[in-house]
């Protein structure tokens, strides 16, 4: 069915469904996954999302908002080992990968770098207002990327 599955996630509650979803779609077809994790500042989890705008230029919070940003790097990178070595456990050939960017233009590029047949991501439920304003990763993804996409809802 699908030989190799590129399964986009994140920290939240929705990125535990979506890889469980990948774990099942793989089971089908003997898969290959390529796990993602995309680092971000538009993502909900990242420090920026809680950080304050008002405050100007100040050497000290800078220095404590790179300490910030490296720790969740580093959470999100043991999340990725640790997914990884599940899908191992169970039998799956797993690869990881964290990456800086655009949620959407890195998704569809690894996508098509690593030659997936499928992309399998989570999709957060916006008000469709907020999809207008704000753009859509997963919608971006639907209609960008060069194979298969499934969606995981909210």
């Amino acid at each position: 069915m699908y030989e190799k599955i590129l399964v986009a996630i994140d920290t939240s509650t929705i990125g535990d469904r979506v890889f469980d979803t990948a774990l099942k779609l793989a089971k089908i077809g003997n898969s290959n996954l390529m796990l993602v994790h995309i680092l971000s500042e538009e993502a909900e989890e990242s420090p920026i999302s809680f950080w304050p705008m008002n405050i100007g230029y100040d050497p000290e919070m800078m220095k404590e908002y790179h300490q910030l940003w490296e720790k969740f790097e580093k959470e999100c990178l043991q999340m990725l080992q640790s997914k990884a070595s599940a899908a191992k456990d169970v039998g799956f050939q797993t690869e990881f990968t964290q990456v800086r960017g655009n949620p959407g233009r890195e998704i569809c590029k690894l996508a098509q770098e690593w030659s997936a047949n499928l992309i399998v991501m989570g999709r957060r439920g916006h008000s469709v207002f907020s999809e207008l304003v704000l753009g859509s990763v997963s919608n971006y993804v639907i209609h960008r990327a060069h194979c298969s996409v499934h969606v995981v809802q909210d």
